[in-house]
């Protein structure tokens, strides 16, 4: 059987998916504008950030009206995927509903956040240690939504633990998950440490499903490299992909260059327009402070310089005062490193 090339089409469950380079969710990030973002650079899939089924089961309205956004132009470049997490599967039978009614296209579920504040409720990574309540979740899911589920795993709670190797089987075995998306490092080094791409092949030898790799995917080179090592279906970018989306063309083919300093700004300039199409005038002046280092870190400006581009960015009262900041930065002719 010939090696699948990152270009290639692949089926989760009932839908096609153009290519193999995906979008992660990322959490307080991945709202359509970013998706969206993914999209137009090339990614097959996009997944959103996480949202909490237990405040769409409530109906609170800023995450069913802000949050379960999907917007009609990230439609044309391949399936939008709305990733939730909870620990109540009749809570989450009722919000993957919803979720579709929305009209998102698959559900993805998070077992794999380590963060406190999420694990101590039940979920994320929590679940590693609850699998009778993680099977129950994902058939939940289904049905509650009708559409094609995935989970987005961690290999474990600590170092050295494997239960998320053994829950992926029962996932699909047991509640008719699509794919599993697999971060192989535990969930509590967070994003330190070196992925176990030895388990994710494991993984992909013995699962009846798509397996999906994810983590310590930051350039193109040692991205293309785990793909193949691994064996897997497709790879799922996630920090190495913020202001960074040509990330994707570079994994399709589509370009060999790194982008120039005025790409990097004119990209910087789609994200504030969105971000104030998403937010208004005020919570996107403030929201925005999050994004600008992705992009300095692309401007290939020594250190002592993007330091000092980068708190005035931060101190920027309006976003005009941002974009002509931001503006100074460009130099001709100046290619930006890979």
């Amino acid at each position: 059987m010939p090696t699948a090339r990152l270009t290639d089409p692949w089926q989760l469950g009932p839908l096609s998916v153009p290519n193999r380079v995906m979008l992660a969710p990322l959490a307080g990030i991945g709202n359509w504008f970013v998706r969206l973002q993914a999209k137009r650079y090339g990614a097959g899939l996009a997944v959103s950030e996480m949202l909490s089924s237990h405040a769409i089961f409530h109906g609170n309205e800023r995450t069913c009206v802000e949050m379960l956004r999907i917007d009609p132009r990230e439609r044309p470049g391949g399936p939008v995927s709305i990733q939730l997490f909870g620990q109540d599967p009749e809570v989450m039978r009722v919000a993957a509903k919803a979720v579709a009614e929305a009209g998102a296209d698959a559900i993805d579920l998070n077992m794999g956040c380590p963060v406190p504040k999420v694990c101590k409720t039940g979920a994320g990574a929590a679940l590693l240690e609850h699998p009778d309540i993680a099977v129950s979740l994902a058939r939940a899911a289904r049905r509650g939504s009708g559409l094609p589920v995935t989970v987005k795993l961690r290999s474990g709670r600590r170092p050295g633990d494997t239960s998320g190797f053994a829950l992926a089987h029962r996932l699909v075995e047991e509640a008719g998950v699509a794919a599993i998306a697999f971060h192989p490092r535990s969930a509590a080094v967070h994003h330190k440490g070196v992925p176990d791409y030895a388990l994710a092949a494991r993984l992909v030898e013995t699962l009846q499903a798509p397996v999906i790799l994810t983590g310590g995917l930051h350039d193109a080179g040692s991205t293309a490299a785990a793909f193949h090592q691994t064996g897997a279906t497709a790879v799922m970018l996630a920090r190495g992909s913020l202001g960074n989306p040509w990330l994707f063309e570079r994994l399709l083919g589509l370009r060999e260059q790194a982008p120039v300093r005025s790409e990097v700004l004119a990209e910087l300039d789609w994200t504030i327009d969105r971000a104030v199409e998403h937010l208004g005038l005020g919570r996107a002046t403030r929201y925005l402070r999050k994004f600008y280092p992705w992009y300095i870190a692309r401007l290939g400006l020594d250190k002592a310089r993007a330091k000092v581009l980068g708190e005035s960015l931060q101190r920027a009262g309006s976003l005009d005062d941002a974009r002509y900041t931001a503006a100074l930065a460009a130099l001709p002719a100046a290619v930006i490193p890979a």
